[in-house]
């Protein structure tokens, strides 16, 4: 399946359109494409979830873009899959801490458990591919990362996005896209 192409606005109250600084004149709409690319080039998102006290939860983990959602595991008994338990919504979050330039983004939707085998083994293989040596290594960080998903020790979800963000930046000149689905 492939990604459902959003409406896409350039939020000029957020951008360097309305209020052009030097060499801003020219903002325009990030493309979706570029999104999806940050996407599955991204190694760190962040991801935030609200508890049943309606506090929220922000931790950082790994997703993969795979089939147009963005897919992340938990443990059973981490606190992200006890908030999503209760409320599925959740944002998840990746970009540069920096003002130089870059694409950050901010994908939120609803999490849906995977539990069908054969899209399990897909989106693992979306992760090995993405993460390469840090899941397939023995010696890697997220090694075994497939098996505890097969096995159910680790939950794995898929965020289609409702809404989605991109904000651009490079120096002075700032652009803020919105895609809605």
């Amino acid at each position: 399946m492939t990604s459902k192409q959003p409406a896409t606005e350039l939020d000029a109250r957020y951008s360097s359109a309305l209020n052009p600084r030097p060499g801003a004149r020219d903002v325009t709409a990030t493309d979706w494409s570029e999104v999806q690319d940050r996407l599955r080039t991204a190694e760190v998102f962040w991801i935030t979830t609200v508890r049943p006290d309606g506090r929220l939860h922000v931790t950082p983990l790994i997703a993969a873009w795979h089939d147009g959602a963005l897919h992340f595991s938990t443990g059973t008994g981490e606190q992200k899959a006890k908030n999503l338990a209760g409320d599925p919504r959740c944002a998840l979050t990746t970009g540069r801490d920096t003002l130089a330039g870059g694409l950050d983004v901010v994908v939120e939707g609803t999490a849906e458990r995977v539990t069908d085998p054969a899209r399990q083994d897909e989106v693992i293989a979306a992760f090995e591919e993405q993460y390469g040596e840090h899941i397939t290594s023995p010696s890697g960080v997220f090694h075994g990362f497939g098996a505890t998903i097969r096995t159910g020790d680790d939950l794995l979800y898929a965020v289609r996005p409702g809404t989605a963000y991109g904000f651009g930046h490079d120096g002075q000149a700032f652009s803020h896209t919105r895609y809605t689905f």
